[in-house]
């Protein structure tokens, strides 16, 4: 890959990570409940999702998701059914204070942040679409393809770990001086409907779109 196609490809990949969707909600999310530092980690696992995505693109699986109806179904309704049920678990969430609730047995461990990053991005078609139609762009077929793969998926998750560090921590620090019950209860819910409204958005998505 030239230098000129990698800053072309370089200025679309932080236009993808800037753009609000599921992870973006994950990310904030996790930063207003667990601080900065244990939230962040939410973010790993959303670039080990695209990472998952760039893998599935360049070894056919994604062409197959993309043209085989059952492959797709299963994979969109597998997040669809991911995203609500993280909805339904944030409508859930104790009104505790977010500084309280970071000391708490309750909050989860790294692995299991890591693992629901990745579960956003790895189980969303709608990524694996998107990837088919703007990766080959700015591919040199006459080339080795694992070299080029490689630097989009290090682009890729590089602009995404800049990027959702930016709404973790403005989640963390904006977010987390709400601390009555009511002000937590709000918050919770204002995620729990957008992880909601992201479930709907991919569960409307169609293969032709």
């Amino acid at each position: 890959m030239s230098l000129t196609v990698w800053l072309t490809f370089f200025l679309a990949a932080w236009a993808i990570s800037i753009s609000p969707g599921a992870g973006a909600v994950a990310a904030m999310s996790a930063g207003a409940r667990y601080g900065f530092v244990r939230g962040y980690c939410m973010t790993f696992g959303l670039v080990l999702g695209i990472l998952t995505q760039v893998l599935a693109v360049g070894l056919g699986l994604g062409a197959l998701i993309a043209t085989s109806a059952t492959a797709f179904a299963v994979i969109k309704w597998l997040g669809v059914a991911y995203l609500l049920w993280l909805g339904v678990q944030q409508w859930r969430a104790p009104a505790v204070p977010l500084v309280q609730a970071t000391t708490e047995a309750t909050v989860p461990r790294i692995g299991t942040l890591v693992l629901r990053g990745w579960m956003v991005n790895a189980v969303n078609p709608k990524g694996t679409v998107f990837l088919l139609a703007v990766v080959p762009q700015f591919l040199d077929l006459a080339a080795p393809l694992a070299p080029q793969y490689l630097v989009i998926a290090a682009t890729l998750g590089f602009t995404d770990l800049v990027v959702m560090a930016v709404y973790t921590a403005l989640a963390a620090r904006v977010l987390r001086a709400l601390q009555t019950p009511r002000q937590i209860r709000w918050i919770n819910r204002v995620f729990g409907s957008l992880f909601i409204a992201a479930g709907a958005l991919l569960a409307s998505f169609r293969r032709g779109a």
